[in-house]
């Protein structure tokens, strides 16, 4: 039978798999054994056994578990309150004010989560009702929060990069550090649209707030510290050369302990829920992982990733083209599928079109984290939509319309990554120099 035949039988096996809302790993493992057994001479049962094990069996993947762990022990601190707390007196003073604290609160939480749903969970608990209360726009203010919540994705430790990492057996290193002037630059292109927004619209925002003296936001600042700390333990250890993504992880549990310890929120029931929260996530997140890499044996033995590679290339598309057409599919295939599911389920198919056209792998995850990222805020599964919906009772296309400025932003932040690849592969290359 032709290639492409096959190509679309799978295909069309896998979304019909999906849509009776079996579990992602299961429809992955499914179609692999399929192709397995029927389309090539190889015996399934040893190949299934074997793939499995190899992608168990990975060093690097250890610090999924842990940055999960570290993400839930913080989601139950008093984290959100601090850095609302050191954060606001700061922003009072600029246009769109306390709307700022969604984007860098979400920012920081960022960077000791690595979870885009947690992010929005944790700030929206705290931010929303307090931005209602002083009469902020409810638009802008779900809206900031639905975008910036996705940078939980992209500011390292992230959970997706780590994902990418182990099934392109890239550096995660690397691509943690790939991600913080993205990461930065988002939330640039976000303050940057909110102040706009607040000049332009000045009639609705709330009225100004009493000025706090300097010694006193100074004072507040303190309520960082803890957060900041734990950020230049993790990040700056990797940064530094001192450790890798797994024992940095070790470390940020540690550190998150000591400073939920510290906050007294630590008690038997929170360490439990997040102990058990963290290896349901796990456990999702490895089942999905080797069904993934049963499927790429699978298609390797078919041959349909090479045939779709030789096939790519005989049209002559341009790198720019190239990246357009899979910016379409990728933002599509978000609509459906969740972040994780969308990186496992393509890697196998994409990259030997990306080597190709002589793409950097590094850079390409970046790219991949940050189109995935929109579909966090696409409807029908949205996943910081669902989050939003069950904090404010509102639908999700219209929660969809308010986040819709923020998903334009992200389309620009993809152009400019691709204008300027330097803004992803210039912190990397310059980590490996030392």
């Amino acid at each position: 039978m032709d290639l492409s035949l096959i190509a679309l039988f799978l295909g069309l096996g896998m979304l019909a798999a999906l849509a009776t809302g079996i579990w992602v790993a299961v429809a992955l493992f499914g179609v692999a054994l399929i192709a397995m057994m029927f389309l090539v001479s190889a015996p399934a049962g040893p190949v299934l056994a074997t793939t499995v094990w190899g992608a168990a069996n990975s060093w690097d993947l250890t610090a999924l578990p842990m940055f999960i762990w570290m993400g839930e022990i913080l989601f139950r601190s008093r984290l959100s309150e601090d850095m609302f707390a050191g954060l606001s007196p700061w922003m009072r003073n600029l246009p769109g004010r306390l709307l700022h604290v969604n984007i860098l609160g979400c920012g920081i939480f960022a960077a000791v989560s690595g979870s885009s749903a947690a992010t929005t969970a944790t700030i929206g608990k705290m931010s929303l009702p307090e931005l209602k209360q002083r009469g902020y726009d409810e638009r802008m203010a779900i809206g900031t929060l639905a975008g910036s919540g996705t940078l939980g994705l992209l500011i390292p430790p992230s959970i997706i990069l780590i994902v990418y990492g182990a099934a392109t057996e890239q550096s995660i290193a690397r691509l943690f550090m790939a991600g913080v002037i993205p990461g930065a630059m988002l939330c640039v292109l976000f303050m940057g649209y909110v102040a706009i927004w607040a000049t332009l619209n000045a009639s609705k925002m709330p009225g100004k707030e009493p000025q706090i003296p300097f010694w006193d936001r100074v004072k507040a600042t303190r309520r960082l510290f803890p957060v900041i700390a734990l950020i230049a333990g993790v990040i700056g250890s990797i940064y530094a050369g001192l450790a890798a993504p797994t024992e940095a992880a070790a470390i940020g549990v540690v550190l998150s302990l000591l400073l939920s310890w510290g906050s007294g929120t630590l008690t038997k029931k929170s360490f439990t829920d997040a102990l058990m929260g963290a290896t349901r996530t796990s456990c999702m997140i490895a089942f999905i992982l080797a069904g993934a890499a049963f499927l790429t044996v699978a298609m390797g033995f078919t041959g349909i990733p090479r045939e779709l590679a030789g096939w790519i290339g005989s049209l002559g598309l341009s790198p720019l083209q190239l990246l357009a057409a899979l910016t379409v599919f990728f933002i599509v295939l978000g609509c459906f599928l969740d972040g994780i599911s969308v990186v496992v389920l393509t890697t196998s198919v994409i990259l030997p079109m990306v080597e190709q056209a002589g793409l950097d792998l590094i850079w390409f995850g970046i790219y991949l984290v940050l189109v995935v990222e929109m579909s966090q805020i696409t409807p029908p599964v949205g996943f910081n939509l669902f989050v939003l919906q069950g904090m404010t009772g509102h639908n999700i296309f219209k929660v969809a319309r308010m986040a819709l400025p923020f998903f334009l932003l992200m389309i620009l932040a993809v152009v400019l990554i691709v204008i300027f690849p330097e803004l992803a592969l210039w912190l990397p290359q310059n980590m490996m120099s030392h």
